[in-house]
């Protein structure tokens, strides 16, 4: 077998066979494919589209590349969660706790945050004493005690996707949604668990912008999870302005902690229990959604949730007082209120934008070895629809280096919009796919 052959069949818009996509993925993977090869087997692959059986073999294939994760030793079925990524997305630090209280494993590799988009690591890492690096028995054991376990993705899992997407990213072939597809659900499979829901963003602040390329990569996921006999669920959600109020590292823990008091803002509270209840019937603990959303929304209320994120953060070596004392989490020593010019109301928060923003002031990374400042960020004191008059704050800036806060404000005040009308606010999730 030539990767030669290989290239020039699938230039010419021919499917290649499940031993042709193993032979390139593991081929390259080793060193034996050189860049310009594999970068010309990826543009015929973007070009000339891949079909869904080419698609699974593809993923099955960089699956293989690596160590896949074993978890049969923890008890019940083990969900993971996936979003796509977005900006105030501190799900995982709610949902988490939520399901574990429900008694639904989750047992979850993440990974750091890059550009825009925030990573869940980095906002644990914010948490005095919080470990992300632990060995595999004892992640095993962290789950099967307290039903919840969040920890840095190992180096072996699916190491043919990192070189792959390296390479992506440097020939224009990033937005294909078979390549997208098979990295996501590669390392998602790798991971383990029985099941999978999938949290896919859509607007200004995702990766997709518009519903019918979100759904079409939702689809295409969902796909393979079930020909992979995975148990798999995508809800497609609303990114045009960000969630919740607060946008970088220990803002958005003491965010969570809040929400988890059942004092956090209206829609990642519903979102998260809406993720939490489709987590809840796929870990097999209640027969119906409706039966599912009745007891994650219990267990909210009771504040079984709360007391679970504070196991979940002792366990992992974290400092639990932060739950009765937030302050002890890092705080920016500087803060600046963008002021609203006119009256009216709030039509546009352009997620991205904002995103940049958190990330100039110290909370994000432009490149992975950027140093974050844990107590950056910016919060949110109105969202699309909200009135607002001339003068009254729309956010405050929190930072403690003002290097590019000039630049930041400026970026901030082109991201959002006031208008005379009210305008009808973003609906929250756009569809399921099953």
């Amino acid at each position: 077998m030539r990767i030669y052959d290989l290239i020039k069949k699938k230039r010419d818009g021919k499917e290649l066979s499940k031993e042709e996509i193993s032979f390139f993925v593991q081929e390259y993977t080793n060193e034996n494919i050189p860049d310009y090869q594999a970068a010309a087997m990826l543009m015929a692959m973007f070009l000339k589209k891949m079909n869904k059986r080419e698609t699974v073999d593809l993923t099955d294939a960089i699956l293989h590349s690596g160590e896949q994760i074993n978890l049969d030793s923890i008890e019940g079925v083990k969900v993971d969660k996936h979003s796509t990524g977005g900006v105030g997305d501190t799900t995982t630090l709610i949902v988490g706790p939520l399901v574990a209280s429900c008694d639904v494993p989750l047992a979850k590799m993440s990974g750091r945050g890059l550009g825009h988009t925030g990573g869940t690591l980095d906002k644990l890492e914010s948490i005095e004493g919080f470990k992300i690096d632990v060995s595999m028995e004892k992640f095993v054991d962290l789950v099967n005690t307290n039903k919840i376990a969040v920890i840095s993705q190992t180096k072996n899992v699916a190491p043919a996707d990192k070189k792959l997407y390296h390479l992506r990213d440097v020939t224009a072939t990033v937005d294909s949604m078979p390549l997208i597809a098979s990295s996501i659900m590669s390392k998602k499979l790798a991971s383990g668990s029985d099941a999978i829901l999938l949290d896919v963003k859509v607007g200004s602040g995702a990766f997709m912008k518009g519903i019918d390329e979100a759904s079409e990569l939702a689809s295409e996921m969902v796909d393979i999870g079930k020909s992979m006999g995975r148990d798999t669920i995508a809800v497609i959600t609303d990114m045009n302005q960000p969630l919740g109020n607060a946008i970088g590292n220990a803002l958005e823990v003491k965010e969570a902690i809040e929400i988890l008091k059942g004092e956090g803002p209206e829609d990642i509270t519903k979102l998260c229990l809406e993720l939490s209840a489709h987590i809840v019937v796929l870990g097999k603990k209640a027969d119906s959604y409706e039966e599912a959303y009745k007891l994650v929304s219990e267990k909210l209320t009771d504040r079984s949730a709360l007391r679970k994120f504070g196991e979940f953060v002792q366990a992992q070596g974290g400092n639990d007082a932060i739950i009765d004392d937030p302050s002890l989490l890092p705080t920016a020593e500087k803060h600046y209120e963008i002021k609203a010019g006119e009256d009216g109301f709030i039509d546009e928060l352009n997620s991205e934008e904002i995103g940049l923003v958190a990330m100039m002031l110290g909370a994000g990374r432009e490149t992975f070895e950027s140093k974050l400042d844990y107590a950056a960020g910016l919060v949110l004191k109105k969202k699309i629809s909200d009135p607002v008059k001339k003068g009254e704050t729309v956010a405050v800036l929190h930072y403690n280096d003002d290097t590019n806060l000039e630049s930041a404000v400026n970026r901030f005040n082109k991201a959002y919009t006031i208008v005379a009308k009210i305008p009808q606010s973003p609906l929250l999730i756009k569809k399921i796919i099953r």
